[in-house]
């Protein structure tokens, strides 16, 4: 951006950096006049906060990080001394224990945005494949940063975990091995976690560059599905939208900070404040709350895939939960590949809409399921929670793409907004 396609700024100082770097000019463009639908309801709240968590976790990881002890001989000792002796230790470690939580809440009703506004249809295609790779590794982050406190949860849930990539064929060994640092979960484990724990932040960081850069590229999606048609459906983002994102990000951290200083461990399982000790295992192993609909799936394969009446097995009970577990994933991925319905928000599509509420259902169901032993009527419901969360996509979006009747669409965004119709 040269300096005569840009305004001079009031500030000489601003002015002087500007000229110079045009940091403050690129700001106005993408944050301050950039062109914003007019319609946004409070769900469009959830990417600014999802941003804030971002930025808290990755501050207090940095600052705990000053005082943890990476060996199994120390780790659960220096948390603990964290809590106890280091100064504010104890506030910093619980906002960062609950902000993953939070984090996770923020980013699931961003993803149920996505999914009932259709934010994922052309040409917003690479921009939801972003967002959920950034989902993807908020996942492995969490899972590493579980580890690290070295309680009994802890050691075994990372025992669990890493014992599944055995079922992969030929290469699955190897991958444990490489995973553990040796033929057990020890020192050199807590090692690779550790560092990784740190460094997948700052991935995250730069994914979201890219998802934030494509988002400007195309534009945001609003509730009616419908694009721009000119200036009079559009606001500038500021000062509109930064103060109604400022309003749900403080709305939501003050919730965050009632559970952080008045139900620290409300969110957490209390065998962690258990050293993690190798010859004891828990009694039930369950991983955080924000991966139970995942472990729900994993366990719902019970059985082997082959040829009936014969012993001839293609996919083990194991390699099958594996493969469950990540296609749950995957199905997000190409979710903008299997939905071709020509319109865009749920708000005109009452079958989609119907089957999308059941599907929410359907993983709170698997989160239930999740939490509870794989035993009695558990299984069985799991199992039929993790069809439907298959069919949903595989099955129910290919059938209404082609069969499902819509309610008319308005033909702007201003004519809906006048009209009182904004969803």
């Amino acid at each position: 951006m040269s300096s005569g396609n840009r305004e001079k700024l009031n500030n000489p100082m601003m002015e002087w950096v500007d000229s110079r770097l045009p940091i403050f000019s690129l700001l106005q463009k993408e944050y301050g006049v950039f062109p914003t639908p007019k319609n946004f309801n409070y769900l469009w709240n959830f990417g600014a906060i999802a941003m804030v968590m971002l930025v808290m976790m990755i501050v207090t990881g940095i600052v705990l990080a000053m005082s943890y002890a990476t060996t199994t001989a120390e780790a659960f000792n220096s948390v603990e001394r964290i809590m106890r002796d280091v100064n504010h230790g104890w506030m910093l470690r619980y906002i960062h224990a609950n902000g993953s939580s939070f984090f996770f809440i923020a980013v699931y009703i961003h993803i149920f945005r996505g999914m009932y506004y259709g934010s994922y249809k052309q040409p917003r295609e690479l921009l939801w494949i972003l967002g959920v790779l950034i989902f993807l590794l908020m996942m492995a982050t969490a899972f590493m940063g579980y580890v690290l406190p070295w309680g009994q949860m802890s050691f075994w849930g990372a025992t669990v975990i890493t014992n599944l990539f055995s079922a992969i064929p030929l290469v699955g060994d190897s991958i444990v091995t490489l995973l553990w640092g040796g033929f057990s979960i020890d020192n050199p484990t807590l090692n690779r976690f550790f560092s990784l724990h740190y460094l997948f932040p700052f991935l995250i960081v730069a994914v979201v560059f890219l998802h934030v850069w494509a988002l400007h590229v195309t534009g945001s999606n609003n509730p009616l599905g419908i694009e721009p048609k000119g200036k009079q459906d559009t606001l500038p983002f500021h000062p509109y939208y930064t103060m109604k994102d400022s309003f749900g990000v403080v709305v939501f951290l003050v919730i965050f900070a009632g559970f952080t200083f008045f139900a620290p461990n409300y969110l957490g399982h209390p065998d962690n404040y258990i050293p993690a000790d190798p010859l004891v295992t828990p009694t039930h192993i369950v991983p955080e709350w924000y991966f139970l609909p995942f472990y729900a799936i994993l366990r719902a394969i019970t059985f082997d895939i082959g040829i009936p009446l014969t012993s001839i097995v293609f996919i083990p009970a194991k390699l099958g939960g594996v493969l469950m577990m990540f296609g749950s994933i995957a199905m997000l991925f190409i979710l903008p590949f299997l939905d071709k319905h020509p319109v865009r928000s749920a708000c005109f599509r009452p079958w989609y809409k119907m089957a999308l509420i059941i599907f929410v259902v359907d993983v709170f169901i698997l989160g239930i399921c999740g939490g509870k032993p794989a035993e009695g009527l558990w299984v069985p419901l799991a199992q039929f929670c993790t069809a439907y969360y298959f069919a949903f996509f595989l099955v129910i979006i290919p059938f209404l793409n082609k069969k499902e009747p819509v309610l008319a669409l308005p033909n702007s965004i201003n004519e809906a907004v006048l009209n009182k119709k904004v969803a």
